[in-house]
């Protein structure tokens, strides 16, 4: 006797936490998934949110690539200008059916509770994949099996394979550079990446706390003061949070950034401590120090329109606080010998016009993967900087 089909009506949020999430009730045709009217409503409002409208799209290009597998309920009422009590609405969708035995899946506790008090039953989505960034969905390894990415990394026996310009290797060799010993196996490959001579760009994606600007600073003056292999490094960070404010600020352009680039400085007083840097200061007694601009330079994006850097290391910190449009003029400045470091993290955005998928560092990842010159890394660890940040981390705070 084959078992009864479920009949399952999906909420919104259900859809925007896990796009697939039709697909994985229907099972493939074990059971029936129905969409309430006013879900769809719901979408078409959020489209124009820039937290979940690239979310939004995903959502509706399911719908249009597999029309069989759902059905849209009949409202006999619509919600007047989108009230707060559309909940109401999609249950009175719900009981008009006549769907037999119907099933609410929706995370929404409230709802679930509504639902019981009209004799709907109910149930949350627990197979949840939040949604991920291509920068966070491509870690820099590969699958056994499956074609090698230009300069990725795959797991073989328990150690790490590097596919880089030479061909492949293992890396079972430590990294060390300004004085500092990786704490992982994720940012010893990295510093593998950072300092390799044949890869022009590297993008790193983490959580905060995992190292991804000590490592690239302490890269930067391995290959500018120490291998000599480039004349200068430069910092660049989008000024997105400080806005129109940045001109009212006193002083130099230094000054200006000061109070947002602090942790910068503070990184590399802490390399300066591990092996003297004294050709970067004009005075390295000086605190916040002061930099000579011949070696290091503290830029905000906006003074990189008209320049042409050659010779360098440039390090782009909170990349994922640039549009595609102030990544494209960015990166476009890069003459012959420069070596780019894109850090950020995709889920920690400050711009509210930007989103997890529409931001500078995954498209970079999205545009730049399989490039000879180019390598991604997702850094990660049991450790980040910190008991209290490995405990946000952890708990998903």
């Amino acid at each position: 006797m084959q078992p009864m089909k479920k009949q399952f009506i999906v909420d919104t949020n259900v859809l925007l936490e896990d796009p697939k999430a039709l697909l994985q009730l229907r099972n493939g045709a074990e059971n029936d998934v129905f969409i309430p009217y006013h879900v769809l409503l719901e979408l078409n409002k959020f489209k124009k949110d820039p937290r979940l409208g690239h979310i939004v799209s995903r959502v509706v290009a399911l719908l249009a690539e597999h029309p069989d597998a759902f059905r849209i309920l009949k409202a006999e009422r619509i919600a007047e200008a989108f009230s707060s009590h559309v909940d109401n609405f999609i249950l009175d969708e719900i009981t008009a059916s006549g769907i037999e035995k119907p099933i609410l899946v929706t995370n929404d506790k409230l709802l679930q509770l509504q639902a019981a008090s009209k004799g709907i039953d109910s149930e949350a989505y627990k197979e949840s994949m939040p949604f991920k960034s291509e920068a966070e969905y491509y870690t820099g390894f590969t699958d056994n099996g499956t074609a090698p990415i230009a300069n990725s990394f795959r797991w073989i026996e328990g150690r790490p394979v590097f596919h880089g310009p030479e061909g492949e290797k293992v890396v079972s060799y430590q990294h060390k550079a300004w004085g500092v010993t990786p704490r992982s196996v994720y940012q010893n490959l990295a510093l593998e990446l950072l300092t390799h001579p044949a890869i022009d760009i590297v993008s790193i994606q983490s959580e905060a706390g995992y190292g991804k600007s000590f490592l690239a600073l302490a890269a930067a003056l391995h290959l500018v003061l120490e291998k000599k292999s480039h004349q200068k490094v430069y910092v660049v960070k989008p000024m997105y949070e400080i806005g129109q404010k940045l001109g009212y600020l006193p002083g130099k352009v230094e000054e200006k950034m000061e109070p947002y680039t602090r942790y910068i400085s503070d990184l590399i007083m802490k390399l300066h401590a591990l092996r003297p840097a004294n050709r970067l200061f004009t005075n390295p007694d000086v605190y916040p120090p002061q930099f000579d601009i011949k070696r290091f330079e503290l830029l905000p994006l906006a003074y990189i329109r008209g320049m042409t850097i050659e010779n360098a290391v440039v390090i782009v910190d909170e990349m994922q606080n640039l549009s595609r449009n102030e990544t494209r003029a960015l990166l476009s400045r890069m003459g012959e010998g420069v070596k780019c470091f894109c850090l950020g993290d995709t889920r920690q955005i400050d711009n509210p016009y930007l989103s997890q998928e529409n931001n500078g560092l995954n498209w970079v990842v999205k545009k730049f993967k399989g490039s000879d010159i180019y390598a991604h890394l997702v850094l990660k660890g049991e450790k980040s900087r910190g008991p209290i940040t490995d405990l946000v981390i952890k708990s998903g705070l």
